[in-house]
C-alpha cells in the first residue's frame, strides 16, 4: 500500500493552481446545464441563461488558445462570440490531467477526478496490481459502475427531462459511457451531418431537453497530424460548419453551449522520449501508466519516501524545469485531483511527472512503437492543454423541421 498521506511531501516546485473545480470547470458544464432547464438539485455556477432546450456540444481536443488563434477558420463561431450573446465564462479549466478519461469523467459526473476515480489515461488498480485502460480498452477485470459508482448527470436529469446523447455508434456502450456518461437514450449517427439531423429530429417537438453532442474529429487530426497542420484546420471549419448546422436546425431558441474536454500542442519527433531508456528514471519503479505527458510512476512498496527522493531527483536532473516532478501528496495537498476519496488514492502514481515544455514521455516496454507517431499531446498543466472555450448562444432554427 502507499506511504500515509502526511510523509512524502516534497515542495521544491511549485505547481500551477489546482482546476476551478465548483465554480468555472468542466465539471459545472453539464450540472449548469441541466439547472438551466429547471432541473432541481443542480446549480448555475456558470450563470447560463433559462432554457426550455439546451445541446452541450463538446469538441474533444479544442483548446481555448487554439480556438483563439485560428478564428479565420470559425467565421459562425467567431461572429457568436463578437455579438456577446450569453453572461458565462469565456473559458474553463479541463480536469486534471488534461486528458479525455478526466475531463469527460468530469463532465459527465459533474465531479473531481478524485471522486469518480478516473485519474488519467490509463492508471494502477490497486486490487489487481495492473495498470487498466481508461479510455477505449478497459480491463475486462474491471467493472465501469464500481470504478466509478456516482450516479451521472444523465441519469438525476432523465428523472425529470428528457436527455439524449447524440455520438458515434463505437461509444453508445463503450465502458467510458457506462463509468461517467450513463443515462438518458443515446442516439448514434456516424458522419457530423448525420448527426446534426439527428439531434434536430430528436429535439424537434420535444419538452424540456438536455442534449449532449459530441464531436472527435479534432482530436483524432491533433494526434496524427498536429493541431497546427491543416488537416486540424479543416476538422476546425467541419465543426464550424456543424455548430452552425445546430443553430439553424434545432428549435429557435434552444441553448447551445460548446466546450471542450483538452487542449492540445504539438511535440516534435526529436522531444518524444523513451523514459524507460534511462534505467536512472525507472530504478524501483513497478508500474508506470498515465499518458506521455502526464506519467504516473508506481514505485516498488519496500522503497518508501528514500525511493520517491530518488526517482523525484533522477528526473530533475535530467529535465530541470521543462518538468513538474511531485509526489501524490503534493498532487492532493495542491487540489489537482479535487477531494480525493480513499479508493481512488492509490490509482495515482507515487510519482508524478508533467511536461512543461513540449515534452512527451513513453516506456517503450509497455506500449507499441506507434504511440511515438503520435504528433499533437495534451495531458498536463498548461494553459494549452486545460483551458478550454465555452461558447453560449441560441439557436435560430431557420431550418428546424416540423415536429
Amino acid at each position: 500500500m502507499p506511504e500515509p498521506l502526511s510523509t512524502a511531501r516534497t515542495h521544491p516546485q511549485s505547481l500551477p493552481a489546482a482546476p476551478a473545480f465548483g465554480e468555472r470547470s468542466i465539471a459545472e458544464v453539464l450540472t449548469s446545464a441541466a439547472a438551466s432547464v429547471g432541473v432541481s438539485g443542480f446549480d448555475n455556477r456558470l450563470n447560463l441563461p433559462a432554457a426550455k432546450r439546451i445541446c452541450v456540444v463538446l469538441a474533444d481536443g479544442l483548446g481555448r488558445n487554439l480556438l483563439k488563434q485560428k478564428s479565420a477558420h470559425t467565421p459562425f463561431l467567431r461572429a457568436v462570440m463578437q455579438s456577446g450573446q450569453g453572461q458565462v465564462p469565456v473559458s474553463l479549466d479541463s480536469a486534471f490531467p488534461s486528458t479525455t478519461a478526466a475531463s469527460l469523467a468530469s463532465f459527465g459526473t459533474g465531479l473531481a477526478a478524485g471522486q469518480h476515480g478516473m485519474v488519467g489515461y490509463d492508471v494502477l488498480d490497486p486490487d489487481q496490481d495492473r495498470v487498466v485502460n481508461m479510455l477505449g480498452g478497459w480491463d475486462a477485470g474491471v467493472d465501469p459502475e464500481r470504478w466509478q459508482p456516482f450516479p451521472t448527470v444523465f441519469q438525476r436529469a432523465a428523472e425529470h427531462v428528457e436527455v439524449t446523447t447524440v455520438s458515434l455508434p463505437q461509444f453508445s456502450d463503450s465502458a467510458m459511457t457506462r463509468a461517467a456518461l450513463r443515462g438518458g437514450s443515446y442516439v448514434t449517427a456516424t458522419t457530423s451531418h448525420a448527426r446534426t439531423a439527428a439531434a434536430a429530429e430528436t429535439m424537434a417537438g420535444s419538452g424540456r431537453s438536455l442534449m449532449y453532442f459530441y464531436v472527435n474529429e479534432l482530436d483524432k487530426a491533433g494526434h496524427r497530424h498536429g493541431c497546427q497542420s491543416p488537416q486540424w484546420e479543416h476538422q476546425l471549419e467541419e465543426l464550424d460548419a456543424t455548430v452552425k448546422r445546430l443553430s439553424a436546425t434545432l428549435p429557435a431558441g434552444t441553448t447551445i453551449l460548446l466546450t471542450a474536454d483538452h487542449g492540445m500542442l504539438d511535440v516534435p519527433e526529436s522531444q518524444r522520449i523513451d523514459y524507460a531508456a534511462d534505467p536512472a528514471l525507472v530504478a524501483g519503479v513497478r508500474h508506470t501508466a498515465g499518458e506521455p505527458r502526464m506519467v504516473h510512476l508506481y514505485l516498488e512498496e519496500s522503497d518508501g519516501d528514500s525511493g520517491r527522493a530518488r526517482v523525484l531527483e533522477a528526473w530533475r536532473a535530467r529535465f530541470g524545469d521543462r518538468i513538474w516532478a511531485f509526489t501524490r501528496e503534493d498532487a492532493i495537498a495542491a487540489g489537482l485531483f479535487g477531494a480525493v476519496r480513499a479508493e481512488v488514492g492509490p490509482r495515482i502514481g507515487d510519482v508524478m511527472i508533467a511536461a512543461r515544455d513540449a515534452l512527451a514521455f513513453y516506456d517503450t516496454r509497455r506500449v507499441r512503437p506507434t504511440a511515438l507517431e503520435v504528433v499533437g499531446q495534451h495531458g498536463s498543466l498548461t494553459k494549452a492543454e486545460r483551458e478550454v472555450p465555452l461558447v453560449c448562444f441560441q439557436a435560430d432554427g431557420k431550418r428546424a423541421p416540423r415536429a
